[in-house]
């Protein structure tokens, strides 16, 4: 799509407010103009001494005038604002909303700063492109033909003259200005990017950096990147008063030229001399109304220059048109997988090499294996979060490429490995998903997991700092069991517990999943024994699936793996 696509569809729907900004423009633009060129024509008018009442209606009539303008351009502010704000807010759902589908592989391709530095300031940077690109040139191109005509029954010359004083203010200096800040496209988005990118970062491993006696390096980068961009700001800004300088240059300019060629044609006797001061303020409030175009090269580069970051974020995500078929709530989930192969963006190896698995509903897997064998990337499939899978994945019999994603989130209940933790209490922390559980339940659920030592006012900092790596564990369990859904996968749920609390969480677990499907990943092959079936994987491949006994009694790679748990627990 081309880069200002979203931002044209925006527009249309706000189609009303903008006719009634240009609208309101236009009137006081010409409102304007008029009141100056009357006040000027009041002027020499005075000078022959005409009737009271010819004086009392030019002096009504500028007043009527500096009335009008006034409402007029208050509602040009109005509108036109409101319009902005409002395109504002619907670029910046859209672009929220594309990103919500979007797998974590493709966010984990994403700097976190670069993104933000998108989502704000690019996003914010378009608010120009109404104001100061698409909408100066209507209001100027109209108002300047309107002032020509009517310039035109007093004098062809002067008409004439207005229009090359346009054709120079209008386009000759915006091509000035755009010439002057090619060599300079982007450069306050690309450090601002990467300030924010810096910064973030720096922030993330702030404990890593001092422990290590980096911090200052990057904090060094960060004020050298802070620097780099003030004066690129200081830049733009110069550019932008360049062009505002020498507008007001060929303003003045033109006026005096308007002066020099009335004066003449008064001389000669084809134009009444009543209308040079008319005209020479006319000429000023016109040209005055054209500034804006001095300043439009410099903000249509800016909005097209963040225009393009934003799309080659959108540009990455299709958008289906697909009628997608949902999962049937509250129903236990049965899952196939028929020669799937999977492997990462840029990843010559394969994640996942021709597994082939049937979880039936109802039914306790467990999958377990190495570190870097796959088990992770299974349940990522399952939830429909990477796209590019060989083979073929159902749920129920319906294939995972005609499920919609968000049925089967809805249906899952998910533990991950890393679980995020936002700012606020312990109580708007577990009811992520819904606000209807009493106080006294989730103090019930609490006390499951053993931290009936927590209050639900307790204040939790932003990814749980202020929390040991079992209680996030924990608190991330409580909030799985708040959901609703009959599918559970669980990541490593019990890698930070000691193995009288992992005993307990398991045995709460598989009462609580006694009737759904329940899927495992585990290196720790406690509590296994109660398991329907457990897969073995090494290497992205299935290479041992049985029973716990059955496993045992083959003596295999699962054999071994117990051997091993057994002698460091010895």
């Amino acid at each position: 799509m081309s880069e200002l696509t979203i931002f044209a569809r925006a527009m249309l729907q706000e189609r009303k407010d903008i006719l009634i900004s240009i609208i309101a423009g236009f009137i006081a633009g010409i409102a304007g103009v008029t009141l100056f060129s009357l006040s000027g024509y009041l002027i020499s008018k005075t000078v022959f001494l005409p009737p009271l009442y010819t004086l009392i209606l030019l002096a009504a009539s500028v007043k009527l005038l500096g009335l009008v303008r006034a409402a007029s351009r208050y509602g040009e502010r109005l509108y036109s604002h409101r319009a902005t704000f409002s395109l504002l807010s619907r670029l910046r759902t859209t672009f929220f909303s594309r990103l919500l589908p979007l797998s974590p592989q493709w966010l984990n391709r994403q700097r976190s700063g670069d993104l933000l530095a998108k989502i704000v300031g690019d996003v914010e940077s378009l608010q120009f492109y109404f104001l100061r690109v698409a909408y100066p040139p209507i209001i100027v191109i109209s108002v300047f033909l309107t002032t020509v005509l009517v310039t035109s029954f007093i004098s062809i010359w002067i008409a004439l003259l207005f229009v090359v004083g346009m054709l120079i203010i209008a386009f000759g200096i915006p091509v000035i200005v755009r010439r002057s800040q090619s060599k300079q496209t982007g450069a306050v988005h690309q450090l601002r990017a990467t300030l924010a990118t810096e910064s973030a970062e720096t922030m993330y491993g702030f404990i890593d950096l001092k422990i290590y006696g980096r911090l200052s390096a990057h904090q060094q980068t960060i004020e050298r990147t802070a620097n780099q961009l003030t004066d690129a700001q200081q830049q733009d800004a110069t550019r932008l008063l360049r062009g505002q300088s020498l507008h007001s240059l060929m303003t003045f300019f033109m006026s005096w030229l308007v002066l020099v060629v009335g004066t003449i044609l008064i001389i000669e006797g084809s134009m009444n001399g009543l209308f040079l001061a008319m005209l020479i303020m006319t000429a000023m409030t016109v040209f005055d109304e054209s500034a804006a175009m001095a300043t439009l090269p410099a903000y249509k580069k800016d909005s097209e220059y963040a225009a393009k970051r934003l799309n080659t974020v959108l540009s990455d995500i299709e958008v289906s048109e697909q009628a997608f078929r949902e999962l049937e709530p509250n129903q236990p989930v049965d899952i196939a997988m028929n020669h799937v192969s999977f492997r990462y963006d840029g990843d010559w190896r394969w994640t996942l090499n021709d597994v082939s698995l049937h979880i039936p509903a109802h039914s306790k897997t467990a999958i377990v294996g190495a570190s870097g064998s796959g088990k992770t990337s299974l349940l990522e499939l399952i939830l429909k979060l990477h796209a590019d899978v060989q083979g073929q994945i159902s749920l129920n019999g319906i294939p995972l490429q005609e499920l919609n994603q968000e049925s089967i989130w809805k249906q899952a209940r998910v533990l991950l490995q890393h679980n995020h933790f936002f700012s606020g209490t312990l109580r708007e922390n577990l009811l992520v998903e819904q606000d209807s559980v009493s106080d006294t339940h989730l103090l019930e659920r609490l006390a499951q997991v053993e931290l009936s030592h927590k209050k639900l006012d307790d204040l939790i900092l932003e990814k749980g700092e202020n929390l040991s790596d079992g209680e996030k564990q924990r608190l991330a369990f409580v909030r799985m069991l708040l959901r609703s859904g009959s599918l559970w996968l669980l990541d490593e749920p019990t890698s930070s517990l000691d193995y009288v609390t992992e005993e307990r969480v398991l045995q709460l677990l598989f009462a609580e999943a006694n009737k759904d499907t329940l899927v495992m990943v585990s290196h720790r092959l406690t509590g296994l024994e109660c398991m329907n079936q457990i897969v073995v994987m090494d290497q992205g491949r299935i290479v041992e699936t049985g029973t716990y006994d059955e496993l045992m009694e083959q003596r295999g790679y699962f054999y071994k793996l117990k051997q091993v748990e057994l002698d460091k627990v010895g």
